[in-house]
């Protein structure tokens, strides 16, 4: 008896996709997709819709923050919001998730003049949901402990202001949070608009002098933080790299480029697998 002939024409491209998580060799089934690649696509675009629309749990990220096992400032992270009221508010007005409510710039405000700056270069964090409550959830403690530990052993005398949390933010919100806080440096880690293979891509930008107003131009982006994507640790280093960087020059976003590749290779440059 012949064996049973698949249904599915599969395609030779498919033996791709063990390096890459876009969808290439899809097969077919007649002139359609395989039922099995269709599923697998709409469970990745709800996934996506869910990494939009679900709240942050903020309660659940502050306490994973303050276990971390390095130390973060001794004052618990700062809860903010913007002035957006609800999720539909926040798609359909970027403008208002770049400032903080009337509420949240006072109480910055507030805790700023309180707790005074005591150093030169001071570091702002700041912790926004943005478009993936997922990529924040899942990926900014690892992040943030990542960094931490290298910035300690980077030795270069950062102060670190507390942490602050944003909901219904924007990237730019953390312009203002840094400018409050007199930060000389702010860097923003937030979730990035998703996309059917990453629903859980977490962005870090990078600000030095932050102030109200700054147009992206004055910032450096380090995209598709996650396991699966770039590693916590190289955007750690990455990061160090441009904030070390933008103190000696005194400039960040299109003026300050990233060498990161270059000095890995730099550093690298004694050893030649054609000679070893």
């Amino acid at each position: 008896m012949s064996e049973k002939k698949s249904l599915v024409t599969e395609n030779v491209w498919r033996v791709l996709r063990q390096f890459t998580d876009a969808r290439i060799g899809l097969g077919r089934a007649g002139v359609s997709l395989p039922t099995r690649e269709l599923l697998e696509f709409q469970l990745a675009h709800a996934r996506a819709i869910d990494a939009v629309h679900f709240p942050l749990d903020v309660h659940q990220l502050t306490r994973d923050l303050q276990n971390l096992p390095m130390a973060l400032p001794d004052q618990s992270p700062v809860r903010l919001k913007s002035q957006v009221e609800d999720r539909l508010s926040y798609l359909q007005r970027p403008d208002l998730g770049r400032c903080l409510s009337e509420d949240s710039l006072q109480s910055l405000k507030r805790f700023a003049e309180s707790s005074g700056n005591n150093d030169s270069h001071t570091l702002a964090m700041v912790i926004v949901d943005g478009l993936s409550s997922s990529a924040v959830q899942n990926n900014a403690v690892p992040m943030v402990s990542q960094f931490l530990t290298d910035l300690d052993q980077s030795q270069e005398g950062w102060n670190l202001a507390p942490v602050t949390i944003v909901e219904q933010g924007r990237v730019a919100i953390g312009d203002q949070i840094g400018q409050c806080l007199g930060a000389d440096v702010v860097v923003v880690l937030i979730g990035e608009r998703p996309g059917l293979s990453s629903p859980d891509s977490l962005g870090i930008y990078f600000t030095w002098k932050p102030e109200t107003g700054l147009t992206d131009a004055r910032r450096n982006c380090i995209s598709n933080v996650r396991p699966d994507g770039l590693s916590f640790a190289q955007a750690s280093q990455r990061l160090i790299y441009l904030m070390g960087e933008a103190k000696r020059l005194g400039i960040s976003g299109v003026s300050l480029k990233d060498r990161t590749d270059e000095v890995a290779i730099e550093k690298s440059a004694g050893s030649n697998f054609l000679t070893d």
